[in-house]
């Protein structure tokens, strides 16, 4: 009898922003920046508040993302649920204060190893979605 592989991956992506945390941390928080360089939403930055990011729906996705806020720590930590296609996974926002600006790290993680298709998707998406939050930042007053 074979043991299924119950390992997870998880797509990691860090950047250092010249910007201050505050600055950084709008654009995390902030429903009409999120739409700007994520999706449509109803995300309030409160722990336990249900919401949802929505998208274009294409065959076989309806466009939707079932999210939760796990965690909220101003200008540091944003964690949140990432339901879709039957994949629970959370995200998880980390931003350090540097000299010359902000490190931001994002882990998104529980996509199971029989989930490849779902992981490598991820993939793309997070580099794209991280340029467009780049974007969004730079043009905050």
């Amino acid at each position: 009898m074979t043991t299924p592989d119950t390992s997870t991956h998880s797509v990691i992506v860090e950047r250092e922003f010249p910007y201050p945390p505050e600055k950084v941390w709008r654009a995390l928080t902030e429903s009409s920046l999120i739409e700007q360089w994520l999706m449509k939403n109803d995300f309030q930055p409160v722990a336990g508040h249900s919401f949802n990011l929505r998208s274009t729906p294409v065959p076989n996705w309806d466009g939707i993302i079932n999210c939760e806020v796990l965690v909220v720590e101003p200008n540091r930590k944003l964690s949140y649920s990432w339901g879709t296609l039957g994949l629970e996974s959370v995200v998880f926002w980390t931003l350090v204060a540097t000299e010359g600006g902000t490190l931001l790290r994002m882990e998104h993680s529980g996509f199971p190893s029989d989930q490849d298709a779902s992981y490598k998707g991820a993939q793309y998406g997070w580099k794209r979605f991280i340029g467009g939050l780049e974007q969004v930042i730079a043009g905050l007053q």
